[in-house]
This record gives structure tokens, C-alpha cells and sequence, in this order.
């Protein structure tokens, strides 16, 4: 779950007890500066609530120093005894410059990317493995993925079909021996904050048959996942905190036939 400050501290605490109830491993933090409070101290209050996992989607080479990044990455491995994940990708085109920053083009934030991991590596050292959720789009940053990361989501656009996105998905898998995650925007008609624009149109990306999106009842929403785990090996499904009541049956559902 997806699952940014966007209330008080208090409905948000509550909110993140209840993900945790309803059998959701792991509580995500999008990395958007003056919008919420920072990934890092967000993080680590949320998993001192609850036993979930705790990662951050995802942590923006564009604006980030690949040393300071790993440290506060490695910082929260430890604070949380492994429950730490640390996503981390190139960064919406155009974020730092919204931000007054300078413009880091494309070739840039992958080599912070790949200096990122090493030095969480080096800070982890032999004792510790965080591991690292790369989001990728072209065959460059498939290919850092491949070298550097644990699992791996696709930047999807929102014009993707089923078929187009199975063919990508399947090419990438048969590289390599990484978990493949998948970014789920929408849920019927509403769309997550943070997860995509809020004018996606949830009726186009139905008529594509896109990945982006989930059905809203329950059972129908466990039966796609269950076909996109057999079809595609997709087995890691980022989904935001709002849907969380909504789908819970779901999880359970799923959780069932483990």
C-alpha cells in the first residue's frame, strides 16, 4: 500500500494500523518534497506502529545524492531490523526543476542510481542485504535493474494493453532472476493519490484491458491478480492506501489459497 500524509498525523496512524489489519505486507511512501514529510522519519514512525515491511516509492535520483540516499536507506534497515525496502528511480521528468533545482538529464540519474546501490551496499556491508526495487522504462535502465536490483516495477504508460505490456514483462523476465512488481493506479473508477494523475481516464484504460487498473469487487480483483501472477510472473502489487478497506477482501481471499 501506498500510503501518503496527506491528513493529520493521527487519522494517518490509524489509517496505517488498519493496513496492517487487513494482511497487507508492506506500507510505501511516494518521495515528493514539500507535498508530505520526508520518506525517511515517515517511515520509520509507521514501522514502529505495526509489523509491516516499510519501502519507499520511490526514492527520486533526480533529486537525491546517492550517498546521502544510502545512508538514510541502510539507517532505516537497521531501525526497522530488516523491514526496509528501498525503491528508488530516475524521477518524473521535470520534478527537480519544479523544485528550483538544477535540470539532471536522463544518463545522470541512472549513474546515481547504480551509485546509489553500491554504497548501500558498502554501508550494509556482509551482515545486512536491503533490498532494492528498481523502477525501469527503456532497455538502459532494464539493464542497471539487472545488475544491481532485487526486484524490478515497469513505468507503464497509461495507453498500455495487456498484450503489450505482457510481451515487455515476459522479455525482461527471461534476462534475469528478479522479482517483477507491478504500480496498480486505479481501482474501479478512482484513481490513488500519488499514483498516477487524477484526470486518468479509469474508462480508457479498461477498454485497453491495461494492467494499471483493477476491477473493485474483491473476488473479480483477486481473480486478476491471481491471472497476472500466471500469466506475466508478476507476484509484487503496489496499490494505494486508499483502496485498502476495499480491496481487504482480497487479500484474504488470495492469502486463502497460499
Amino acid at each position: 500500500m501506498v500510503a501518503p500524509l496527506m491528513t493529520d498525523l493521527r487519522t494517518w496512524r490509524d489509517r496505517v494500523r488498519r493496513i496492517a489489519d487487513f494482511g497487507y505486507s508492506t506500507l510505501l511512501m511516494p518521495d515528493v518534497p514539500t507535498w508530505q514529510p520526508a520518506v525517511g522519519p515517515t517511515l520509520a514512525t509507521a514501522a514502529a506502529l505495526t509489523d509491516l515491511r516499510v519501502g519507499s516509492w520511490v526514492y527520486a535520483a533526480a533529486l537525491r545524492e546517492p550517498w546521502s540516499t544510502a545512508w538514510e536507506a541502510h539507517s532505516l534497515s537497521v531501525l526497522t531490523e530488516g523491514r526496509f525496502e528501498m525503491g528508488i528511480g530516475a524521477g518524473r521528468p521535470g520534478i527537480e526543476v519544479e523544485l528550483g533545482q538544477p535540470a539532471v538529464p536522463t544518463a545522470e540519474r541512472r549513474t546515481r542510481m547504480r551509485e546509489t546501490v553500491a554504497a548501500l551496499r558498502t554501508f550494509d556491508g556482509p551482515e545486512l542485504h536491503t533490498p532494492v526495487v528498481m523502477a525501469v522504462s527503456g532497455p538502459k535502465s532494464q539493464a542497471l535493474a539487472l545488475e544491481v536490483a532485487d526486484a524490478v516495477t515497469f513505468v507503464l504508460s497509461a495507453d498500455d494493453d495487456r498484450a503489450e505490456t505482457t510481451k515487455r514483462v515476459r522479455d525482461f523476465a527471461g534476462r534475469g532472476d528478479i522479482e517483477l512488481a507491478q504500480h496498480v493506479a486505479a481501482v474501479g473508477d478512482r484513481v490513488a493519490p500519488f499514483m498516477a494523475p487524477p484526470s486518468l481516464d479509469t474508462a480508457a484504460l479498461r477498454a485497453a484491458d491495461s494492467l494499471v487498473i483493477l476491477p473493485d469487487d474483491p473476488a473479480a480483483a483477486a481473480e486478476e491478480i491471481e491471472r497476472r501472477r500466471a500469466e506475466i510472473g508478476l507476484t509484487y502489487f503496489v496499490i494505494g492506501a486508499d483502496f485498502a478497506e476495499t480491496l481487504a477482501p482480497m487479500v484474504a481471499k488470495l492469502a486463502g489459497r497460499r
